[in-house]
């Protein structure tokens, strides 16, 4: 069993996985995500300072529901954070389009198939070996 202390309000609790926040604490953020996504909706063009302010949640949180994709802005919309790769503007996630497929493209490559070794045949160099000790 692994016991914590809350992240927000310091209350021991019994750790699951996931944030290390306790249930009470967890379901809070649960329902401010909740009010912040309907703001969002009701109002496209609010800035990420806007929204803050209005739902009383810290811009940092709302980074973080956009870097783990929970939420995601218009195209037309002022908000935006930066690609954690090359710094481009991006909506939703941690990297933009082509960051993305640049990193897919390397992992990729990883997994090609490597060049068989060809043997060398002994029968035509009859000469004694000896195995190092």
């Amino acid at each position: 069993m692994d016991v914590r202390n809350c992240k927000n309000c310091g209350k021991l609790f019994n750790y699951i996985g996931g944030q290390p926040v306790c249930p009470t604490c967890a379901k809070a953020l649960d329902e401010k995500f909740a009010q912040v996504k309907e703001y969002i909706y009701t109002h496209p063009g609010a800035g990420m300072q806007e929204v803050s302010e209005e739902n009383e949640i810290s811009t940092a949180q709302i980074q973080k529901w956009i870097r783990e994709e929970r939420l995601s802005f218009a195209e037309d919309s002022m908000v935006g954070i930066e690609c954690e790769n090359c710094g481009t503007m991006i909506r939703t996630g941690r990297f933009c389009q082509s960051c993305k497929d640049k990193l897919a493209n390397n992992l990729g490559n990883l997994y090609k198939e490597p060049e068989p070794v060809k043997k060398k045949n002994l029968k035509d160099n009859p000469k004694m070996r000896f195995l190092d000790s």
